[in-house]
């Protein structure tokens, strides 16, 4: 899966499931745009990881919520490299709680950054990408985007309402030869899970038919193939990275 010459935006790459991509498509050939929004730390150690891959990398700190800031990461990354070709909607966050106890404030943070902010990406690298005839979108979705889970209203409506996004996008750009499709994860081990109570860790993975969790890297893979020319003919599609949990 080359990707030589290609140049590709991950938003919150500076850690988990995002930097696994990260490094993925820099394993890949591809030069990254490593997008974060608040731990400059990370973020610098994903761009560490890329450069020793002799890929090129742009670490770019900016709140995908935010259109203005988008619109000047994607200028930033068409004055680096001079084209983005790959687009892969990552940045997510939780803030989980019934709906009886959930805050407006916690339901209007997690559909802005879980959402709102794919559509200011593809927003802003549409142009560019219409203009090549050419282009990758990848929106990391979840399995509760397409089956909900109890304590998670605002991350299972802004997941669902990614999958509703990729199937429009799919359709308006495909056209120009721009493939849009999602990856729906489900129980991936990372910083979100840690946490996990070994009991609840064991009940997790009972329901899985491959009978373990999920690694950022299974994750990334799916994303490769589907930047990849492998998958010119693939747009629209959701397809599930879950150890069989949604069957």
């Amino acid at each position: 899966m080359f990707l030589n010459g290609k140049v590709a935006i991950v938003t919150g790459a500076s850690r988990g499931i995002g930097k696994a991509i990260a490094l993925a498509l820099a394993g890949a050939q591809a030069d990254i745009v490593v997008n974060y929004a608040g731990r400059t730390e990370a973020a610098e150690e994903t761009a560490a990881a890329i450069r020793e891959m002799g890929r090129r990398v742009l670490v770019y700190k900016a709140d995908v919520s935010d259109a203005q800031q988008v619109q000047e990461m994607v200028a930033a990354t068409l004055a680096e490299f001079g084209k983005v070709n790959i687009l892969v909607n990552n940045a997510g966050i939780t803030r989980d709680n019934l709906i009886l106890r959930m805050k407006e404030e916690d339901w209007d943070s997690v559909l802005s950054v879980n959402l709102k902010s794919a559509f200011n990406t593809i927003k802003a690298v549409a142009r560019p990408m219409v203009k090549a005839r050419s282009g990758r979108i990848i929106n990391v979705s979840s399995v509760v985007g397409q089956y909900g889970n109890a304590g998670q209203a605002n991350y299972s409506a802004a997941k669902a309402g990614l999958i509703g996004l990729t199937k429009s996008m799919a359709k308006e750009l495909g056209p120009r030869n721009i493939t849009v499709n999602a990856v729906a994860p489900g129980f991936i081990m990372t910083d979100m899970t840690e946490h996990l109570t070994s009991e609840a860790r064991e009940k997790m993975v009972s329901s899985i038919a491959l009978n373990r969790l999920g690694s950022p890297e299974d994750v990334a893979s799916m994303v490769a193939f589907l930047a990849s020319d492998f998958c010119g003919y693939i747009t629209g599609q959701v397809i599930g990275i879950d150890g069989g949990i949604a069957m």
